[in-house]
């Protein structure tokens, strides 16, 4: 089956991207994978606090994905899966996409504040033409309803 995978993150953006990749999920057949990237602690000497930190990033992200994740079931009929992995965003998207042969498409929401689309997407577009898939680019101020008229 063939995945979208689409990056939560804290961003406002992000939420275009979420109903993007569920919306053509439900259109196509097709699977959404959300992968959530916690990036490399700072606080390596302090062990026991790098443990509570990973954990409290953990527990705040499977809150947040559920959130996304009841309404895609309610409204698109779509099961995503949650994928957590540790470390610099654009190396662990790509290795998500090298490791899982399913996905087909990422989807990335694109910021509209003055500072440019943001910073995974400036990131991301500079790996565009080694990328093994397809990368769509959701603009973070499309409507619901431009967006349910474009899936």
């Amino acid at each position: 089956m063939r995945k979208f995978l689409v990056v939560l993150d804290d961003s406002r953006e992000c939420l275009n991207a979420m109903r993007f990749a569920a919306m053509r999920a439900a259109h196509t057949g097709a699977g959404v994978t959300i992968l959530s990237v916690i990036p490399p602690d700072e606080f390596n000497h302090w062990i026991g606090v790098a443990d509570i930190m990973r954990a409290e990033s953990r527990e705040r992200i499977e809150v947040h994905f559920e959130v996304f994740a009841k309404w895609m079931r309610d409204r698109q009929g779509v099961d995503p899966v949650l994928v957590i992995r540790e470390g610099e965003p654009v190396v662990e998207i790509l290795a998500q996409i090298t490791e899982d042969p399913e996905i087909g498409v990422l989807v990335l929401g694109a910021s509209s504040e003055k500072g440019g689309p943001g910073p995974l997407i400036t990131a991301m577009t500079k790996q565009a033409g080694s990328l093994p898939i397809p990368m769509t680019i959701v603009p973070g101020e499309m409507s619901k309803e431009r967006l349910e008229a474009t899936t």
